[in-house]
């Protein structure tokens, strides 16, 4: 059996993260008494918004990450590559909470794309390429040619 020590830890960080996101979401629904939607409010719709653009992203990142590591082992750039993603939605709704344009949130924005790009990237390559670095081909019938 293999557990997946990076994907698990990154999709531990990753839930740990949403419902930071949802407190911080609650906190203004409280202060500003909204129960459902944003009620106008630009910092509750900027905070909404916020924890969905991390639900959005996340999914798809930890997908990639399991197949990654399921493919090739535990790998020291996997593990950099799922803090990075982690820091930068961190980073993310700081930017979003300020009504004009923030350096965090563009940050964030180019971590998450790059980091996403480079593990859909690899990961396309996985089936093609061996340990070795032999470029293969994969018919059909599953044969490695």
């Amino acid at each position: 059996m293999y557990i997946l020590p990076i994907t698990l830890t990154i999709a531990g960080a990753a839930a740990i993260v949403n419902i930071w996101l949802a407190v911080r979401i609650v906190t203004v629904r409280l202060k500003a008494k909204v129960l459902i939607g944003d009620g106008g409010n630009a910092l509750l719709s900027a905070r909404m918004r916020a924890q969905l653009n991390f639900i959005e992203y996340t999914p798809m990142v930890l997908i990639l990450m399991a197949l990654i590591e399921l493919a090739r082992g535990t790998q020291t750039w996997l593990w950099a590559a799922g803090i990075l993603y982690i820091l930068g939605r961190i980073l993310h709704p700081f930017g979003m909470d300020k009504q004009t344009p923030h350096p965090l949130r563009g940050v964030s924005i180019l971590t998450t794309w790059v980091v996403l790009i480079g593990l859909a990237g690899y990961a396309m390559t996985i089936p093609y390429v061996t340990h070795e670095g032999t470029i293969t081909t994969v018919s059909n019938d599953g044969v490695t040619h």
